[in-house]
């Protein structure tokens, strides 16, 4: 399993029950130690009676080729949802390159928010996701980075108080059925 460093920032509600951030974001400590030791270590295993200047662009060209790299592998840097109890809640992708991708689900279409084990053959993960009215398939509140249930849990509960704030309040409790 691929592990990712990631930092979990709560910006909170401004005047209460108003405008909730909850942003996790990509930690590049690992990206920018790799862009660092890689080169170095080409250097040092093709170790010559070589220039200077041949080692600087080994170097600069190494270093340049694993950030290019790291790029392609995982563009995505951070991903936000900001709840807006009143209005709805709006998901943002943020991409390496600066390429921002909002989505924005009314308060109104949201059903209930749902915290879901992802199990595939090589990994097992939590995911966020939404039920939304007249779509057929959940909605993922992340869809490229995948946060542990410590980061997604804080969110989870303030979705659920987003929607206890509408006139049909939907329980988010474990243990609905009895």
């Amino acid at each position: 399993m691929r592990r990712i460093s990631m930092a979990y920032i709560h910006e909170g509600e401004w005047p209460p029950g108003s405008v909730d951030i909850h942003i996790v974001k990509k930690s590049l400590r690992k990206a920018v130690f790799v862009a660092i030791l890689l080169p170095f270590a080409c250097i040092f295993l093709s170790f010559k009676e070589i220039s200077a200047t041949l080692i600087l662009w080994r170097v600069l060209l190494s270093g340049h080729f694993v950030i290019l790299l790291l790029l392609v592998w995982n563009p995505v840097h951070k991903e936000s949802v900001i709840i807006m109890p009143t209005f709805g809640v709006q998901l943002e992708t943020h991409y390496a390159s600066g390429r921002i991708i909002r989505r924005f689900i009314p308060a109104g279409e949201i059903l209930k928010p749902v915290l879901l084990e992802c199990v595939t053959p090589v990994t097992c993960y939590w995911s966020l996701s939404l039920l939304v009215r007249g779509k057929e398939e959940l909605v993922l509140v992340f869809k490229e980075l995948h946060p542990p249930m410590k980061m997604l849990l804080p969110v989870w509960k303030a979705l659920c108080a987003s929607m206890e704030n509408k006139e049909n309040p939907v329980t988010c409790g474990e243990g609905e059925d009895g």
